[in-house]
């Protein structure tokens, strides 16, 4: 089954009901409490088809200089369509390749399937990039920009909000990748940050995140992927 936007608002109601302080202060969503949570009981996965691809070509590593490699997640486009904050995803990837190609370098978009940490998909990505430079983006939305002779942890650009990115925040940072690649002096991008931003959107966050880890497939890894 798809991630159900009605089980999504009663859990995360019902997370926020009991994180609201007993005193009868105002809860952090403003939003009508529901006193039950739904079960997942008979249930094993949220989806209960995985995808298969097998059929797909591998991903090869690049020779082009010029090229950008742009890691989408495992349920990438196929069982998630929208980021957390409900932006297309074929729009998010439309706009981070756009704003590579302003700065004249070339996209390439591959799906990974053998991890699910938005950190080692970036890393994943560069590695397989011409240039050493790679963009992974988790299907919930959050973003990384890597660089292949990096640790996972030391990335270039992070954007771990995925609710506060618009789609003008996707293109820059195709443009900051490119510009990493040309060797230029990157402006990093600021990120957007609000402390009611987690509270509200953790629960969905988690189902997205679960949903994305059930797609995963390590003995196909990565295919080239160009929203298929």
């Amino acid at each position: 089954m798809q991630i159900n936007e009605d089980l999504v608002k009663q859990i995360t109601n019902a997370v926020l009901a009991q994180m609201a302080p007993k005193s009868g202060e105002v809860n952090p969503a403003d939003a009508p409490v529901s006193s039950e949570v739904p079960s997942m009981t008979g249930h094993e996965r949220i989806n209960e088809v995985k995808t298969s691809y097998v059929s797909y070509p591998k991903a090869k590593k690049g020779t082009d200089p010029k090229e950008v490699v742009i890691g989408v997640g495992a349920a990438f486009q196929k069982e998630i369509k929208k980021t957390i904050c409900g932006i297309p995803l074929e729009e998010v990837l439309k706009n981070v390749k756009a704003g590579i190609e302003e700065e004249g370098m070339i996209p390439r978009v591959v799906k990974i399937l053998d991890t699910s940490d938005v950190c080692f998909m970036a890393l994943e990505s560069a590695k397989l990039s011409g240039s050493g430079i790679g963009v992974g983006i988790q299907s919930k939305g959050t973003t990384v920009i890597h660089q292949r002779d990096l640790y996972p942890l030391s990335n270039l650009e992070l954007f771990p909000q995925a609710p506060l990115m618009t789609l003008e925040t996707y293109r820059r940072i195709g443009q900051n990748a490119a510009k990493y690649v040309k060797g230029e002096q990157v402006v990093p991008i600021p990120s957007a940050n609000d402390p009611m931003t987690r509270p509200k959107y953790q629960v969905k966050a988690a189902l997205m995140h679960i949903a994305e880890t059930e797609q995963l497939d390590p003995e196909v890894g990565i295919i080239e992927w160009e929203g298929k």
